[in-house]
């Protein structure tokens, strides 16, 4: 289904209104319209008052790339270039760095431009899994005192996760946050609508959704869908946790011996003691 979008610059008193949004008849040219899918090629045309809009294949929205296969392969190349520049600019003006002060500079400067709006776009492909955990590879060598380390090695003694297990993680914070009623209810409704009624189970916890079949990656490898397993793995005392610091803590303690914490080859395992995680954080 086609998205459209319209923007309806200032200073012209003529209107027309389309969808119940007001649009200067002379700025159709700055109209677009964009279809995603596996068929968004096919040839359909929107008029406003007899103008044809234009059709485009990729849309900046809030600062992500969407492109009409919703593969996301624009954005992360963009994000990828964005990240070697602000790594070439800490290796230009920092000669010495120790693991504290690199850790401060690599996750403000480098790792914030690979991790924003990550639940939109988070790659499935393994070239691109690998094309984003290579920056991270090649900044941790700027730290000399592990340079002749291998890549795992480096990530323990600086006490750094891959970025594939962040992006899980990431993943598992939204949910929570979802749940916990961070966002509107009403717009997080297309994800609790799939809660299933019973309470919870010996084998899912309260907050058990309902999966779908799905053949197609387009939907098959999209939040909503990718997401479930992994949050059916959960122990009912993680996701019912009180405080998101304390939802954190509980999860980094179950996951803390998954290969995946260093090791971007490896994957979640589901297992593990589901008994109660006794943690608590202020």
């Amino acid at each position: 289904m086609p998205r459209r979008f319209i923007h309806a610059p200032q200073g012209f008193r003529q209107f027309d209104t389309v969808d119940g949004c007001l649009v200067t008849s002379a700025k159709y040219k700055k109209c677009k319209v964009v279809s995603y899918g596996r068929k968004s090629e096919i040839c359909t045309n929107y008029n406003i008052s007899g103008e044809t809009i234009d059709k485009i294949e990729s849309i900046k929205d809030l600062g992500v790339t969407f492109d009409n296969k919703l593969k996301f392969d624009d954005h992360i190349y963009n994000k990828i270039s964005k990240a070697y520049q602000m790594l070439g600019i800490v290796k230009r003006n920092f000669i010495y760095l120790t693991p504290d002060s690199f850790a401060i500079l690599y996750k403000s400067m480098i790792r914030s431009h690979l991790e924003y709006a990550v639940s939109v776009w988070n790659p499935h492909y393994q070239s691109l899994i690998e094309k984003l955990e290579k920056i991270q590879k090649r900044a941790t060598k700027l730290v000399l005192t592990v340079k002749k380390l291998c890549y795992e090695e480096r990530l323990r003694k600086l006490k750094l996760p891959t970025l594939k297990y962040r992006r899980i993680r990431g993943d598992m914070i939204e949910m929570y946050k979802i749940f916990a009623g961070k966002y509107d209810s009403e717009i997080t409704e297309w994800i609790t609508g799939k809660c299933t009624e019973r309470q919870y189970d010996t084998r899912n916890h309260r907050y058990a959704l309902q999966q779908s079949h799905i053949h197609y990656d387009i939907r098959k490898f999209s939040f909503s869908n990718r997401i479930i397993p992994l949050w059916h793995s959960l122990p009912d005392n993680i996701v019912s946790s009180p405080t998101l610091n304390t939802f954190k803590a509980r999860l980094d303690k179950f996951w803390e011996n998954q290969d995946i914490r260093y090791n971007w080859k490896a994957d979640i395992l589901f297992t593990g003691s589901r008994s109660k995680v006794e943690l608590t954080v202020d």
